[in-house]
């Protein structure tokens, strides 16, 4: 097929609707287990008898595998067959749900987080990938793309809401049996939707080299950041296990150099504004995701409200970014990304200000509502405008590893963003206490400090913002290295 040939627009079609469809719920699967275990930590460190230094390892566990995976995932797709990819860690996701849910001690609970992330690192970006390569340059993949972004934008607080009406109603097990009927929908979907395809290159040409060297640098870069609020930054430990994930990552990169079959083709990084763009990403994330774990503390420690309360408060937020998504896909045609990038980082930026200044006996309606619709109005420009950015002119044959680097930057950014503010609200609050400071002030204190330290880590994103590239989506985006059409095959797995 040309570039020239004129036929109708697969997002116009009844099977075009149903594939954006699916894709967007996979994704939403993927994000949403990030979050939806925040509200129901209390009733599962009481089970299953976690200590508190431990405890962390239910979100951590299933945030190390998934962003330590993702570069593998990603090329995995692009190489092995995406829908053969995507399949493969919807199984996975969905029997490690399962186990997770029916865990009789914390061993057994963090092991099933850790499979559930690697299931995750695979679907991600074959469905983000399977997004680009399906809908056509131009008003089509902007719309798929401000779905996209905005299902990225509503999960984390949705997440939060469902934790809490789980944890409150049939109880915390089912945050982790509510995946596996909903995972099994999804393959069944796919199977239908989806077009089966050919393997795209023999393993033997696979660069296990390059993998081992990409998942041990990035698995123990997140690791470090996980634990280096617990072990000091300082500590010979930490700086210990920052030195080893460069060391790894900087012998991945002369390792791709020299490799004739590259896990990673650093020809990707030529494409204008893709290095921006994953930056942006990643220091904006710091910032954004952090929010909901601060002011889920606030509310339930400080204002002292129930999981189920919490988790509604975030309502009106995805309700905000649901349409800050839909105007901004809109916007992209006319501005281009470049500009709704860097407003909404700005907005964003101001929101989380505004939440900074919570007080110690803070109103929903005065304080903490304003700030989250602030919040959302830049999370869903800013999601969708850098996800269309960082996809620009990359080639199909590598729109799974372009899709795998945007989704590591969130990951990474996530656990560098927790891990620094936490730090600093740590700090802060133990100070206060050892003041005899009354407990609500020093922990408010604290998230003050850490609130604070995020909008200035989304404002500086903001400005790197500015070295995206400023793609319309247009047609006639540059895509270098066009990738051979694929024989269908049709029952392919």
């Amino acid at each position: 097929m040309t570039a020239t040939t004129v036929e109708p627009s697969f997002l116009a079609t009844r099977r075009g609707k149903l594939t954006l469809a699916l894709l967007a719920a996979v994704a939403f699967l993927d994000f949403i287990d990030a979050s939806i275990v925040n509200v129901a930590l209390p009733e599962i460190r009481d089970n299953l008898d976690f200590s508190v230094q431990n405890l962390q390892w239910v979100l951590s566990g299933y945030l190390l595998t998934y962003g330590g995976f993702m570069l593998l995932g990603g090329r995995a797709a692009d190489l092995l067959g995406r829908r053969r990819v995507l399949v493969a860690g919807t199984t996975l996701f969905a029997i490690s749900s399962f186990v997770g849910g029916f865990a009789g001690s914390a061993e057994v609970l963090v092991g099933a987080r850790l499979a559930q992330g690697l299931g995750a690192a695979m679907m991600l970006p074959a469905a983000l990938s399977l997004l680009t390569t399906l809908f056509q340059e131009g008003k089509d993949r902007n719309t798929a793309l401000g779905v996209w972004g905005g299902v990225a934008g509503l999960a984390s607080a949705v997440g939060v809401f469902l934790g809490g009406v789980l944890t409150e109603g049939p109880g915390w097990r089912w945050v982790l049996f509510v995946n596996p009927p909903i995972a099994v929908l999804l393959l069944g979907a796919i199977f239908w939707l989806l077009p089966g395809e050919r393997r795209r290159a023999p393993l033997v040409n696979f660069d296990i080299v390059g993998t081992a060297l990409a998942t041990g640098g990035t698995l123990l870069l997140v690791y470090a950041l996980v634990k280096a609020p617990d072990q000091g930054w300082d500590s010979g430990r930490t700086i210990g296990e920052l030195a080893g994930a460069f060391a790894l990552l900087v012998a991945f990169v002369v390792n791709e150099q020299r490799s004739k079959n590259p896990l990673v083709p650093l020809s990707i990084f030529r494409v204008r504004g893709l290095a921006a763009a994953n930056v942006t990403q990643l220091i904006a994330l710091a910032g954004f995701l952090s929010m909901f774990f601060f002011l889920t503390l606030y509310m339930q420690n400080v204002l002292g409200y129930s999981p189920l309360e919490t988790g509604a408060a975030y309502l009106p937020l995805t309700a905000g970014v649901a349409v800050s998504a839909g105007i901004s896909s809109q916007l992209l045609a006319r501005i281009g990304t470049r500009p709704v990038a860097f407003v909404g980082s700005i907005v964003a930026a101001g929101g989380l200000y505004l939440l900074s200044r919570l007080p110690v006996d803070g109103s929903y309606l005065a304080d903490l509502l304003p700030g989250l619709m602030v919040v959302s109005i830049g999370l869903g420009a800013v999601f969708v405008a850098i996800t269309t950015a960082a996809n620009a002119g990359v080639s199909a044959d590598k729109a799974g590893l372009a899709a795998a680097l945007l989704n590591a930057s969130q990951q990474v950014g996530g656990a560098l963003g927790l891990a620094i503010l936490s730090a600093i609200a740590t700090s802060r609050t133990n100070h206060l206490l050892d003041q005899r400071t009354p407990v609500a002030d020093a922990l408010t204190s604290g998230f003050h400090r850490a609130l604070l330290a995020g909008s200035i880590f989304v404002a500086a994103a903001a400005i790197i913002a500015l070295r995206t590239s400023n793609t319309r989506g247009e047609t006639e985006e540059p895509n270098p290295e066009p990738e051979a059409p694929l024989e269908p095959v049709a029952q392919a797995a």
